[in-house]
């Protein structure tokens, strides 16, 4: 079988990321650029709803983009309320719902790097394109740094799905959630990684690297790349949980 295209970034790229996200936080502008620059736009994932009230928009900060499915229903109200705070619309494709023509953002710290080495072995052998987001080797590394750059290029859109691998799973999991549109789920079992994607609808794996077998992980991996979504009662109380993620968004 043909190996699928790796997207890897650099050191220096990662940094970048890091760089970029601090200041916006501390209220600065993108690295590189000048205080009358537009800092990237914040993203807030509705791509679970068919159809986007006005109810839905109220949450959204003016200027920010908001990611919907390619075939949602957005009300007349809705709409309006949309222009008025002039916020973009990003369609979150179909095909990220099921198939190999998903892009997978992986990622670990230095706890995780040899298994994510053998992840991308198994990527590679089911088929899927995946984009590595460091590490790189086993230094010593900040694993907050690398679970955000997967759980963000998973939040933009860049990237379909994202697994990050460090020594636990956990410190991992609680990075990837302060992003806003993630839904980490810290698995250890194939029962686990299926009930976090039919019913939490979780779009980023943390796996624990100094914790799962290279067996454990393949079941695990395999599990929840195949798992689809599941039913429409699932996704009502996923709407629930970004519902109450918004409220806390500034």
């Amino acid at each position: 079988m043909n190996q699928a295209p790796v997207l890897p970034l650099d050191r220096e790229e990662i940094r970048e990321m890091v760089r970029e996200d601090l200041q916006r936080r501390l209220g600065g502008v993108q690295g590189g650029g000048s205080p009358g620059e537009t800092s990237t736009p914040a993203v807030i994932d509705e791509s679970v709803k068919d159809v986007i009230t006005e109810a839905d928009v109220r949450g959204v900060p003016a200027g920010a983009a908001l990611l919907i499915r390619e075939d949602a229903i957005i009300t007349p109200s809705a709409r309006d309320l949309i222009h008025e705070r002039s916020v973009e619309i990003r369609h979150r494709s179909r095909r990220s719902a099921t198939g190999l023509h998903r892009l997978i953002a992986i990622g670990s710290d230095h706890g995780g790097y040899q298994m994510k080495e053998r992840l991308k072995k198994l990527l590679d052998e089911l088929g899927y394109r995946y984009r590595d987001f460091g590490a790189f080797s086993e230094e010593a590394v900040d694993y907050p740094d690398f679970a955000h750059a997967v759980a963000q290029a998973v939040a933009n859109g860049k990237c379909d799905l994202g697994i990050m691998v460090d020594g636990a799973g956990i410190g991992s999991c609680m990075t990837a959630n302060k992003v806003p549109g993630i839904r980490a789920a810290m698995c250890y079992d194939t029962a686990t990684a299926r009930n976090s994607r039919e019913h939490n609808y979780a779009n980023v794996l943390t796996l624990g690297g100094k914790m799962l077998t290279t067996e454990q992980v393949t079941e695990i991996v395999n599990v929840w790349l195949s798992t689809p979504e599941g039913d429409p009662r699932h996704g009502k109380r996923v709407a629930k949980i970004i519902a109450i993620e918004k409220q806390y968004l500034r």
